[in-house]
């Protein structure tokens, strides 16, 4: 499989030849061993005029949600502007010297995931300058057949959810930029240039492991492809009481608290036999890891809890299965007198793109009944984005 980084690196840059470039890149950005930073930079046919930084920077140095501000590239000298800072995506200004925007980011197939709405804002801004706008395509991680979640709705529209897409939406970089485009998502891309890059030899079945790709973090919390497998459904706990696995060397897989049962809360999950997944007890002390987190919830505290075992990557739903252990945990709290695990209700409907989630929660609604109140959406936006697929 071959990506589309790869591919224009094969070509010599032709499809920008004598172009002058605003790269939208960052750490797993690579074409084999190398930086694409450090190839358009030697390369003699284009002329890299900017860096433009997403959330967690171009080397990936930033922690969540820390605000960048602008520097330089240590490697090639060329700025670096940053687009997790003062601004969100790039100005008039910064765009006035370059003739095209390239954004090559490795994404993790979920709405909450900050580099598709850098990418949308760009786009944006891309469009109102006159200024081509090409997608370098990467592969989804967790793959392009099925959708997931509640399907965003306006009212919760953010920087962490800025398209009507499922939590999990199954579409590469490039197929978003095309749906964005033609269905409106985003205003005044009317007249943009847009170009995607394909990706040669993926399959909309394929997850991360199957390209024969090596796995480069995104981004610091989604240090294992495991970790991205479950990331799209267990973001969700972010926003509760609970540690998501911050902290140890399984995050978004493993899941604890003080007071909870993990003996009983694996046999329970267990019971559902959900697909592509098994339970285990755990336990574990969350601590400080440079390689994911610097301060993870319940630092020092000792958990108990549950972890996933992967049995079948490609059966795996990952927002379903969230949904089941969620509502384990919510049973298991109810019983020993805390009202609510989710202690940040508003953060909670952003990443779920709903209130209904968060009420059907609370009122004790089962599993199954959550998960068949967004099929309709899914059904539904399954038929819409496929005029957009570029893959099989």
């Amino acid at each position: 499989m071959t990506t589309g980084a790869q591919r224009l690196v094969s070509s010599n840059f032709a499809a920008l030849d004598g172009q002058r470039v605003g790269l939208i890149a960052n750490q797993a950005s690579l074409v084999g061993p190398d930086h694409v930073i450090d190839l358009f930079a030697a390369a003699s046919v284009v002329d890299l005029v900017a860096i433009f930084a997403p959330e967690h920077g171009v080397r990936g140095k930033g922690a969540a949600g820390e605000e960048l501000g602008d520097t330089v590239d240590l490697v090639t000298g060329v700025p670096i502007l940053s687009l997790y800072g003062e601004f969100r995506q790039p100005t008039d200004e910064q765009l006035a010297n370059i003739d095209v925007l390239v954004y090559d980011l490795q994404d993790a197939g979920a709405r909450f995931y900050t580099y598709i709405s850098t990418m949308g804002l760009a786009m944006q801004s891309a469009a109102r300058t006159n200024t081509r706008f090409v997608v370098l395509d990467r592969p989804n991680p967790v793959g392009g057949v099925s959708a997931d979640g509640f399907v965003l709705e306006e009212k919760f529209i953010s920087f962490i959810g800025q398209y009507p897409v499922p939590s999990a939406y199954g579409l590469t970089p490039g197929e978003l930029a095309r749906a964005i485009v033609s269905e409106g998502w985003l205003e005044g891309l009317e007249n943009l240039q847009l170009d995607v890059v394909e990706l040669d030899g993926w399959t909309r079945n394929m997850l991360w492991p199957d390209t024969g790709l090596a796995w480069v973090p995104p981004s610091s919390g989604l240090a294992s492809f495991e970790s991205s497998l479950a990331y799209p459904g267990t973001v969700l706990f972010e926003a509760t009481e609970l540690s998501y696995g911050g902290g140890t060397d399984e995050p978004f897989y493993r899941f604890g608290a003080e007071w909870a049962d993990g003996v009983r809360l694996a046999q329970e999950l267990n019971a559902e036999n959900l697909p592509g997944v098994v339970f285990w007890p755990s336990r574990f002390t969350p601590r400080t890891l440079a390689r994911n987190t610097s301060d993870p919830r319940l630092a020092g505290e000792h958990l108990q809890g549950v972890r996933f075992e992967f049995t079948d990557p490609h059966q795996f739903q990952s927002v379903s299965t969230a949904i089941y252990v969620l509502a384990a945990f919510q049973r298991q709290a109810v019983e020993l007198g805390i009202d609510n695990i989710i202690d940040r209700p508003e953060a909670f409907d952003l990443l779920a793109g709903t209130r209904s989630l968060r009420s059907q929660l609370e009122s004790g609604a089962s599993p199954e009944e959550i998960i068949g109140s967004w099929a309709e959406g899914n059904a539904d936006y399954l038929e819409a984005r496929r005029p957009y697929l570029l893959y099989e």
